[in-house]
């Protein structure tokens, strides 16, 4: 396994000093008429600060599906990206956008390039490969980090994000799924899933996969069984 430093909804990879979040899906609450109280702008953002404050990366990969609506950015989705990119550069980070199935229009809201898939480390070192999942990624890696079906997990009757790595389980290469950045966006129960289930093409054997839960309390990742043998004590 690569060294991954597990956060809220995030990951650090140490070797290529880089955050990487996934499905931040802004506009969520402007979709859906909800709100946290403190709302989801200044949710995101936050949240976001107490990562670059925690780590200090070089770099910030946005793994995709970066806006909620398909066709469109609202003025306050356009305010929200601006918030992140802003969160990213006050604090010496350089923010990366990776194209998901929802960013048709992400160019439109974004100055810099946005990527169908991202390498860390530069294009001669392909080792680590940041992309949404939607798709099969072109680049080979030993890594591929990907978000997109945004895994939850219950344990003991509390539903939490957590994320998903599956050794040599795609293309003989490593995959780590991260949970959706946002709050508001709908966590897939992976208790019960089938790899049928799976949106993401990386996932060809869900059974493979070991839950990992990040403890806030305890600043610190809990790793599972693989699902195969997982669920049978859940």
């Amino acid at each position: 396994m690569f060294e991954v430093v597990y956060r809220d909804r995030a990951a650090y990879l140490p070797g290529a000093d880089a955050l990487v979040l996934a499905d931040v899906h802004v506009g969520r609450d402007e979709a859906s008429s909800v709100e946290f109280p403190l709302g989801e702008r200044r949710d995101l953002r936050e949240r976001l600060a107490d990562h670059l404050d925690a780590r200090s990366p070089e770099t910030v990969v946005f793994a995709g599906d970066v806006l909620h609506e398909f066709g469109s950015a609202t003025s306050r989705a356009r305010e929200g990206v601006a918030d992140l990119t802003e969160a990213c550069r006050e604090a010496g980070a350089r923010p990366v956008f990776v194209r998901g199935n929802h960013d048709t229009v992400l160019d439109s809201v974004f100055d810099g390039t946005v990527h169908d898939e991202y390498v860390l480390g530069g294009e001669t070192d392909a080792s680590v490969v940041v992309c949404h999942g939607h798709a099969l990624p072109e680049r080979e890696a030993s890594l591929y980090v990907v978000g997109h079906d945004h895994p939850a997990i219950t344990i003991e009757g509390t539903r939490r994000p957590c994320f998903l790595y599956g050794e040599e389980a795609f293309r003989g290469a490593d995959v780590l799924m991260l949970p959706a950045f946002n709050r508001l966006a709908a966590g897939v129960v992976v208790n019960r899933l089938r790899t049928r289930d799976v949106q993401s093409p990386l996932v060809t054997d869900i059974d493979a996969f070991r839950p990992i839960l990040y403890d806030e309390s305890a600043d610190e990742a809990l790793t599972f069984p693989p699902l195969g043998e997982f669920r049978r004590m859940l």
